[in-house]
Formats: structure tokens, C-alpha cells, sequence
């Protein structure tokens, strides 16, 4: 079983200010993450969302741990009626007009290891599509 995080690094041309709002703020979340009733970037902020397959959709349950504001935000990441516990880390690092966005997701390996829709694979192609498609085409767009 591979315990190592999936790490994923893109670098945006946008400012660390640009991408920090885009990864906090709950309407321009909707345009490139997922559809959220309320998000705040505060220690302790639970927050819920649906996703998955076509074949199944998930609650996932997330809790905002850790926030440096500009610099990080990290939330931990459930699944309602499945056993298991993750964390995603989002971090930037600004470089000149252009900021590095590192996404590493911790602990995918607790999730049930008989379902594809938790393998260590869709979680790599879902990110891949969210922080190297979506929150690029949000932002330069």
C-alpha cells in the first residue's frame, strides 16, 4: 500500500492575493472547486459537499485545521458513513507575478481500499483536473 501523500505543484499567473481568494472564498470556489453552502477560512469551519463518480456521490466532510492567511490553508476530509481521514494542504509560495500552488493530500490510504472511487488513482486524476485545469483556466482566464 503506497502511504506516501499525493503531492501535486502548479505554478498560476496570478498573485498569491488572486489565488488566496480563489482557494477561500466560497463563491469563487463554486467556479472551480465544488458547489459549498458557506466556507470560511477559520480553524475549526466545518464544511460539507457532494462529489464522486457517476456512479456514486459522496458527502465529504472537511474541517478547516490550519490556516496562514496568504500562505496556507489545510482542512481534513471524510466521508459521511466511511470509515477513514485525510488532509488536503493547499500552499502558496508567490514568484514574481505568478504564485506556486502546492496541494498535498495526506492519508488516502485510510480510506476502504476496495472501492475505486477511494484509490490513490482517482484522487491523482481528480486533483490533476482541479489544480492543473480548473483553478488555472479560473484564474487566467
Amino acid at each position: 500500500m503506497n502511504n506516501e501523500p499525493f503531492v501535486i505543484e502548479r505554478t498560476l499567473n496570478a498573485s498569491a492575493e488572486r489565488v488566496w481568494k480563489a482557494i477561500t472564498d466560497r463563491d469563487q470556489m463554486e467556479k472551480w472547486y465544488f458547489k459549498l453552502a458557506e466556507f470560511k477560512p477559520e480553524v475549526g469551519f466545518e464544511f460539507t459537499f457532494e462529489g464522486g463518480s457517476k456512479e456514486m456521490t459522496y458527502v465529504h466532510l472537511c474541517k478547516v485545521t490550519k490556516v496562514e492567511p496568504g500562505k496556507l490553508l489545510q482542512y481534513s476530509w471524510r466521508y459521511k458513513d466511511y470509515p477513514g481521514n485525510s488532509f488536503v494542504t493547499m500552499e502558496l509560495f508567490p514568484e514574481g507575478n505568478a504564485t506556486k500552488l502546492k496541494l498535498t493530500h495526506e492519508g488516502i490510504e485510510s480510506f476502504p481500499q476496495d472501492s475505486k472511487d477511494f484509490a490513490r488513482e482517482s484522487f491523482a486524476k481528480g486533483w490533476t483536473y482541479i489544480i492543473g485545469t480548473s483553478i488555472k483556466n479560473y484564474l487566467e482566464s
